[in-house]
């Protein structure tokens, strides 16, 4: 399959609240303590937003702490696409409201996009699209989640994973050096009753929900689509960009669970060491985890110009996918 790319991402900033949740505060709440959650999951505490605080108020913060770090002009931003399964509201959108509390020029397209926890790879593939057939000449992506404000936090199989974060990136046009080199995406519908939270509907597969309002995972399901699914998305993404392991410097996966990563690893050929992650200090952040880790690589100076990188999300819906892109 060939693939088409005259984009890159230039640019990545990103936030998290300044409340910190963690495993020695989660004793106090449920029946659990930090090592059942260090050994199960590798996190150590995760950021909550506080009550008014919303996923608008956090992609604008991820926006900021882009500009902070680089030159941007958000006049020539054309489309600004928010991954997010935790919107403020049904409509207005995310991106819309974004639009507005930042002033882009009314001539900026806005949409937001629902996959969950491959939310931000899905958006960077669209994005590409975007720019690459002329559509756009810049776009915003951004990926944040509340997810504290969506889980039960007297479940202890739930409230120990989840936290709330944004990051945000810039991919614009480059027909001379693309950025993007490979895609791949795939789903399996037929489970995501395995993971999910309901909205208008409080029925999941005709049948009434028994959890209302709030996340809802069957763990070891969910696990075992990941380890049945992932390992085999993403070599068949490596062979179809003719690549392999040894080609990518980084491997950028979604952070929900470190031993899942370290098993992805190992049916990949990746070497755990060169996984990027975020979940150990910030949890499972949904679409976030994937920006959040690049964001702590960029800070500790791991990621260098040229670097290839192979980020692949996956989860809600159930959902995955993956690029492979040179930084």
């Amino acid at each position: 399959m060939s693939f088409l790319s005259k984009a890159r991402i230039t640019a990545l900033g990103a936030y998290v609240p300044e409340t910190k949740l963690t495993n020695n505060d989660l004793e106090k709440m449920v029946d659990t303590n930090d090592e059942w959650i260090v050994q199960r999951t590798g996190i150590h505490e995760r950021r909550i937003t506080h009550k008014d605080e919303y996923v608008s108020h956090m992609a604008i913060k991820a926006v900021e702490n882009l500009q902070s770090r680089y030159t941007v002009d958000l006049d020539e931003i054309d489309l600004i696409i928010v991954a997010t399964i935790t919107p403020d509201h049904r409509t207005p959108s995310v991106s819309a409201m974004i639009h507005g509390q930042l002033g882009f020029p009314e001539t900026t397209g806005v949409m937001d996009l629902n996959a969950a926890c491959a939310g931000f790879v899905y958006a960077l593939q669209v994005a590409n699209g975007m720019v690459t057939t002329g559509q756009s000449k810049k776009a915003l992506v951004i990926a944040a989640e509340v997810l504290s404000k969506i889980t039960d936090y007297t479940d202890r199989d739930t409230c120990v994973l989840f936290g709330d974060g944004a990051g945000a990136a810039i991919v614009e046009y480059n027909e001379d050096n693309p950025g993007f080199l490979g895609s791949y995406y795939g789903s399996q519908g037929a489970s995501g009753h395995k993971l999910f939270c309901t909205g208008l509907s409080h029925d999941i597969e005709g049948k009434k929900a028994h959890v209302i309002d709030n996340l809802y995972q069957d763990g070891r399901a969910v696990y075992t689509f990941v380890i049945k699914t992932v390992p085999k998305a993403v070599k068949a993404l490596l062979e179809q960009s003719g690549y392999t392991s040894g080609d990518i410097k980084w491997f950028v996966p979604h952070s929900a669970n470190l031993r899942m990563i370290h098993s992805i690893c190992e049916k990949t050929g990746f070497e755990k060491e060169s996984a990027l992650t975020s979940l150990e200090y910030y949890g499972n952040t949904s679409s976030a985890t994937i920006p959040l880790a690049l964001w702590k690589a960029l800070k500790e100076d791991k990621i260098e110009s040229g670097d290839k990188m192979l980020l692949y999300g996956f989860g809600g819906g159930l959902t995955h996918a993956g690029i492979i892109i040179e930084w």
